[in-house]
């Protein structure tokens, strides 16, 4: 009886525990289903950086000259606070090559030739890179694109290409610019270059342009409307007292007769003061009336010529700073009528041309005349 008993035990334990068993797989089933819904496939996570940008560029000299104007977007955006760098790809190819290259050749036959660290401070602003140039016996084309790079190192689509004909006869920098001052102007003058950047003879020269700045770490400002076919150029707009940059550039003609600059020449800093005087008052002349002398003559040429003092003297051989002046403050036109004059008295007149800068001229011509 005993031994029944514990028979029976053991199959009911065995019961219970394949019971259990069987409930715990099926409510495994119904939560998989039911009670934290379905399961999908795992997504490719999201890539957050600005997806292109436009990119520009022209020869220079030995030099390629590539800009891009930042993303114009909140800087508190997500997309452009994780942008990290900018990668510049390069593709070298035959000049005679075909112009169709599809995104993925691209990507497959290029090289990463710099990356552009990317700040929050460059955002809205317009970032340039320099690729210098080694030529090679033969034309090549070149291809550039520029792709951003997030801060989990995804990458943004490509911008679009640019692509250049880099010419080998453009001619080096002018060389030994020098400037000077006078009234008129600030005159530059400087050396011709002698050869390409390829050191073959420069000959491809169609002429120079002229930059001014006033701020030596300022963008200068082109002042000559075509360009300069002499190794000289006259600036006459400008103004004493203020500080001016120069440099220069020569141009050639590219492989489709688009003006190519040079490098630019040594940079001069020049600021003009004008210690020039006027030159003396002209054509003075004189007329006598009863009670009155007037005295007429010639504006000055000098356009910083501001007035005119006249002196007045009885005595010829008087020294001419002991003469009076007969005017208040600066005559501001080109005649004038003594009233203080004496009947039978002899009167004799000279004139001083005053500039903005203080600078006084030379004494005119005396001329005379007695009072009715």
């Amino acid at each position: 009886m005993h031994l029944l008993k514990l028979y029976l035990s053991k199959q009911s334990k065995l019961f219970c525990f394949k019971h259990k068993a069987v409930l715990a797989f099926i409510f495994s089933i119904l939560l998989i289903n039911f009670g934290c819904g379905k399961r999908k496939p795992p997504l490719p996570p999201v890539e957050r950086v600005q997806q292109r940008v436009e990119i520009s560029g022209f020869q220079r000299g030995n030099k390629i000259l590539i800009s891009w104007k930042m993303p114009n977007r909140n800087a508190t955006d997500s997309d452009l606070l994780n942008i990290d760098r900018a990668d510049i790809y390069r593709f070298v190819e035959k000049a005679d090559g075909s112009y169709s290259l599809s995104e993925e050749e691209f990507s497959a036959r290029s090289i990463i030739i710099s990356s552009v660290k990317i700040n929050q401070q460059d955002f809205f602003d317009t970032k340039t890179f320099i690729d210098t140039l080694e030529f090679a016996g033969q034309p090549v084309r070149i291809r550039y694109a520029v792709r951003f790079v997030n801060k989990n190192g995804q990458k943004a689509a490509f911008s679009n290409f640019l692509t250049i004909d880099p010419v080998a006869s453009i001619p080096t920098a002018p060389n030994n610019l020098k400037v000077s001052v006078s009234q008129e102007n600030i005159s530059l003058i400087w050396e011709e270059p002698q050869l390409n950047i390829d050191n073959s003879n420069s000959t491809n020269i169609v002429g120079y342009n002229v930059y001014r700045s006033e701020k030596k770490d300022s963008a200068a400002k082109l002042i000559n409307k075509t360009p300069v076919s002499a190794n000289e150029f006259k600036d006459i707009f400008f103004e004493f007292g203020k500080v001016y940059y120069y440099f220069v550039r020569a141009v050639s003609l590219g492989s489709n007769s688009e003006p190519v600059e040079s490098d630019e020449s040594n940079i001069v800093e020049i600021a003009p003061v004008d210690n020039f005087v006027p030159s003396p008052p002209d054509a003075v002349t004189i007329a006598a009336a009863p009670g009155t002398i007037s005295i007429f003559f010639a504006i000055n040429l000098e356009k910083d010529v501001i007035g005119y003092k006249i002196f007045r003297s009885t005595e010829a051989n008087l020294p001419k700073d002991e003469w009076t002046q007969i005017n208040e403050g600066l005559l501001k036109v080109n005649s004038f009528n003594d009233f203080n004059v004496e009947s039978g008295v002899k009167y004799y007149y000279y004139l001083k041309a005053i500039d903005n800068a203080g600078n006084v001229s030379e004494p005119s011509v005396i001329v005379s005349e007695t009072t009715p």
